[in-house]
């Protein structure tokens, strides 16, 4: 696989199993996470990597924070959200550490972070990972950040699931050629009134 086709046919894997990826595997994808665009080199985000017991012991966390809300929990409720960290063998918790700068505002940094998961998201696929970037209600969560042992200057940017995957995905070429006309379009020095918002759903 080239690096065009890397970038061309990566997918989300929402069914993941065993093996987690090896210590070799996960250093290549840090590896990839720091050559994220990254202005004034903050290196503004950091990954938590979750496998094992640890998985468990995360599930808990989210059953204490849905908890923590006061809603009502049902037992079959708090068993579905405790089993969700179960789906892959591992987790990274990707991390922004928003730093004060007077010219990197906390919108870019956290950009950056994002660029960062990206790139191990590219460095998952290219060894043949499967990958899932998670968000969801447990991602901005006071008690899972408290949990996570955030300081206040950081948040979550998402959970990545990882594993091994039977079959990629396939998302046909009619899909992303009809993608392709919805994100780009030329500027000629004015604005044009005839630009459509489109509202698409996230991988």
């Amino acid at each position: 696989m080239n690096a065009i086709e890397m970038l061309h046919n990566r997918v989300s894997a929402p069914v993941l199993m065993a093996p987690a990826p090896s210590p070799e595997q996960l250093d290549v994808m840090f590896r990839a996470a720091l050559r994220a665009p990254d202005h004034a080199g903050l290196r503004p985000w950091r990954f938590l990597v979750i496998e094992g017991e640890a998985r468990e012991h995360l599930g808990d966390l989210f059953v204490k924070a849905m908890r923590a809300k006061e809603l009502e929990l049902t037992d079959e409720s708090a068993g579905k959200l405790r089993k969700k960290p179960l789906r892959a063998p591992m987790i990274i918790v990707a991390v922004a550490k928003i730093q004060q700068h007077p010219k990197v505002p906390e919108i870019e940094q956290v950009i950056t972070a994002g660029c960062a998961t990206q790139a191990l998201l590219q460095g998952a696929y290219a060894q043949g990972l499967g990958a899932m970037w998670r968000t969801g209600e447990m991602t901005f969560d006071p008690v899972v950040k408290a949990g996570l042992g955030l300081q206040a200057h950081e948040q979550v940017v998402g959970f990545i699931y990882l594993g091994t995957t039977k079959r990629m995905r396939q998302i046909s070429d009619s899909k992303l050629e009809s993608d392709l006309e919805s994100i780009v379009s030329d500027w000629q020095g004015v604005a044009s009134n005839n630009v459509e918002t489109n509202q698409v759903s996230s991988e």
